[in-house]
């Protein structure tokens, strides 16, 4: 894919792919606007057929605008990824923390894709979207009786991450607790490979100082306890090494590793024959962004496998994927609804929309860095040089620094590109701000997937004591 490299010397309309290589073989991850963006006559940025600024006029801003042809594109992609590359069985799982909602989980099963939960609220919306529960995988660090219990009688697979989880799970087979009488939970045992890359310091999990995971040196040890408890089966292994990763050789290092670590569970006679290579693959948030293609790493990970495999004499597991970030991350936009400015001469102009750190938390959490466009006057010129910033009670929120734009007043329409992952599942009501509406675009036609909060929602769940009423 190519992009105009020069950010300021256009218009809006670098931000759209120049690629001549139909929608569907492009690689979603790549791009930093979803497959179907185009301009109308009207100068106006289209999404999935639907005009921004009229779905902002219906639905309101801030808006998450999502589209469902990019979204199946990119599931199809690294389905068929697998599929071509790897000569065995392979399964692709969803990471919902992602954005877990029933729609982004219904569309994620209907591609034939499994979901990876992190609590009992993701589980439950995965069971509500129709996943079926032997393609849902409930991993997390601290695992609570309660979830354990929902996520075994549900039938899903446990990702065992710590002592607690395995002493947990063989308390309840003491009790009979199960998906079907007389037989054994299905578990993964999660460790830490020690494979680094380079990444923020908060989305690292593959390092040995990492809170998620059995230290290496200690699977001898879990792998007895398993195959010393009859209501649980060993039925694989997992390691992630981290998330936005642009590297393909820590994913290559990892197949090594995490086959000798198969090895070693099959010496305890464990019917271990899964291995999830976890996720990471990076996006395109700024056009000097340049990840790997869904392609080149699902062929990374499927041939470094392999070879591991033939290394150690061992048969072709079941290989499990579980991308997040790149499966739905450049599928959305957010739109905004420029109001107040305030120009400091000499030193910066600050452009504040509709929302903010409330409904993108990522730059004032990661430092993470996005691109805005106006996108009810596409080909004007960016003569403006300002700073985006939120409408919150915070100096630090900041959507963007420094942006390109043409000249804007308020009302116009913004919008920020590559808003999928961690931005409705990250969003807060921080200064009593109602979260955004979602909405599904597709050929035309959008569908509310996300209703929008009202003031009236905030108050709902309050409780004031009698004594502190009102006093009419």
């Amino acid at each position: 894919m190519v992009l105009t490299q020069s950010i300021g010397v256009e218009s809006g309309l670098q931000y759209l792919s120049e690629s001549q290589e139909p929608r569907e073989s492009r690689s979603p991850n790549q791009e930093l606007l979803p497959l179907t963006a185009s301009v109308n006559s009207r100068d106006r940025l289209e999404i999935g057929g639907c005009e921004v600024t009229a779905l902002v006029e219906q639905f309101g801003s801030p808006l998450y605008i999502l589209d469902e042809e990019t979204l199946r594109a990119t599931s199809s992609q690294y389905r068929d990824a697998f599929k071509r590359y790897y000569p065995g069985e392979s399964q692709v799982l969803y990471a919902s923390k992602a954005w877990s909602c029933l729609a982004v989980c219904a569309i994620a099963a209907s591609e034939g894709l499994g979901i990876d939960v992190v609590s009992s609220g993701e589980i439950k919306t995965a069971l509500q979207a129709g996943v079926e529960p032997d393609k849902i995988y409930f991993h997390g660090n601290n695992k609570s009786r309660t979830e354990i219990e929902l996520a075994v009688t549900s039938g899903c697979t446990i990702v065992a991450d710590n002592w607690w989880d395995l002493k947990t799970l063989a308390e309840l087979g003491k009790l009979g607790v199960s998906h079907k009488a007389g037989e054994p939970t299905r578990v993964m045992v999660r460790f830490t490979p020690g494979i680094e890359c380079h990444t923020h310091d908060y989305i690292k999990t593959g390092q040995i100082d990492s809170k998620f995971g059995f230290d290496p040196n200690s699977l001898g040890e879990v792998f007895k306890f398993i195959s010393e408890e009859p209501s649980l089966s060993c039925v694989g292994l997992h390691a992630h090494i981290g998330s936005q990763i642009f590297e393909v050789q820590p994913h290559h290092d990892l197949a090594e590793v995490i086959i000798q670590a198969l090895t070693k569970a099959r010496s305890y006679d464990l019917p271990a024959t899964e291995i999830n290579i976890g996720g990471g693959l990076g996006i395109r948030y700024t056009e000097t962004d340049d990840p790997p293609s869904i392609q080149d790493w699902a062929q990374t990970i499927c041939s470094a496998v392999v070879a591991a495999c033939d290394r150690h004499q061992l048969p072709w597991p079941k290989l499990l994927c579980e991308p997040g970030r790149s499966l739905v991350g450049t599928a959305c936009v957010t739109a905004y609804t420029v109001g107040s400015e305030k120009v400091i001469p000499g030193v910066r102009t600050y452009l504040s929309v509709d929302g903010g750190m409330s409904d993108n938390p990522r730059p004032i959490t990661y430092q993470s860095v996005y691109r805005v466009l106006a996108a009810n006057k596409m080909s004007a010129p960016l003569t403006e040089t300002v700073t985006v910033a939120g409408k919150h009670c915070e100096s630090g929120d900041i959507l963007i620094k420094d942006a390109k734009l043409p000249k804007c007043q308020p009302g116009d329409i913004l919008v920020v590109t590559a808003t999928g992952a961690y931005n409705y599942s990250m969003a807060s009501n921080y200064n009593r701000v109602p979260r955004p509406a979602a909405v599904l675009v597709n050929n035309g036609e959008v569908n509310t997937i996300v209703q929008r909060e009202t003031d009236e929602d905030l108050l709902r769940f309050d409780r004031l004591p009698e004594r502190l009423g009102v006093k009419k």
